[in-house]
């Protein structure tokens, strides 16, 4: 098979050839891959830059590529073809959704605001929403900048946090701020119980315990270290502990295995399975980064006028995050 110049062999069997096509055509398509930290393994080896919300919108701002090749779920590679309209920004699948997205639609965050708006809500936007309501916040937050957001906050205001409750109480004990919470969760980090937090470390008794701050209180209660993925990167590497229990989406251990070998990672386990996983973060596939960099599809594609209305609170957290 021959496109765009370059030769494939016509076997994409096995995971080495599918990350070798990938580089040629990255090179081929002046490319740059992105990838979460909660993508599949394979994935997250063929990719340029891996890690949190944060980081990725971070380098999808600066990246002089033509083409941005996201690997995480839509919501993410809307972010970055927010940061690069004149850029192509591509998703292996396109269905690759959030549940915590999607507990927050734009329609319904807009009429709640028009309802309530004697309160003048300063709206701080979790980045894991659509860009329908990034369009409507005043300024977006990332799990490892939503404290120093929410302290930025003005004082006069009333904060409406959407979409996620739990990262948002979780900031007002950092705090003490005063904020309404959109009733949105993660399905993912909602799966984890204290009981089921209690029956790894009974397992592993010793072993420090890093949470996300999506997880419900009673998990973070029991925590030794609540934070954003990239932020457990360095908590890993400086803790003198050899065993380390992480709750948060499994993909993450891969990179800090990766990062920090001679450390053993314990995924914790979710209350009805052995870990959690997310499935639409799982819906990418390496055999699709290989197709959606070949073909330049799916692609996303935004109206500018919303493009543009949700550039603004993107771009005042990045300001506020230097």
């Amino acid at each position: 098979m021959v496109t765009a110049g370059i030769n494939y062999a016509p076997s994409r069997s096995g995971t080495f050839d599918l990350a070798a096509e990938i580089a040629e055509l990255k090179r081929e398509r002046n490319a740059v891959i992105l990838a979460h930290n909660y993508q599949v393994p394979e994935i997250q080896d063929a990719a340029d830059f891996v890690g949190d919300s944060l980081g990725l919108s971070f380098e999808a701002a600066k990246t002089d590529a033509e083409v941005i090749l996201f690997c995480g779920v839509h919501f993410m590679a809307e972010t970055a073809k927010i940061l690069n309209p004149n850029k192509r920004v591509v998703i292996p699948d396109l269905d690759a959704g959030c549940s915590l997205s999607e507990s927050c639609p734009p329609a319904a965050l807009a009429a709640f605001l028009k309802k309530n708006a004697e309160k003048n809500y300063y709206v701080i936007a979790y980045i894991n929403c659509s860009a329908g309501v990034k369009a409507l916040a005043d300024v977006i937050c990332t799990s490892g900048n939503a404290e120093k957001i929410v302290r930025a906050a003005p004082p006069e205001r009333n904060i409406l946090f959407v979409p996620d409750q739990n990262l948002g109480a979780w900031v007002m004990e950092r705090t003490g701020r005063k904020m309404d919470l959109w009733r949105g969760t993660c399905y993912v980090h909602a799966e984890f119980t204290a009981r089921s937090i209690r029956r790894i470390r009974e397992q592993h008794p010793g072993a420090p315990l890093v949470a996300h701050p999506e997880c419900v209180a009673a998990v973070r209660m029991l925590a030794d270290e609540v934070c954003s993925t990239e932020k457990m990167v360095t908590f890993c590497k400086d803790s003198p502990a050899e065993t380390i229990i992480i709750a948060t989406e499994a993909g993450m251990l891969h990179r800090l295995e990766r990062e920090i070998p001679g450390k053993t990672f314990i995924a914790a386990p979710a209350e009805h399975c052995a870990c959690a996983e997310c499935r639409f973060m799982k819906m990418n596939t390496l055999e699709k980064a290989c197709d959606a960099l070949r073909d330049l599809e799916p692609e996303i594609i935004l109206p500018e006028t919303l493009r543009a209305r949700a550039e603004l609170p993107i771009r005042r957290m990045l300001e506020l995050s230097r």
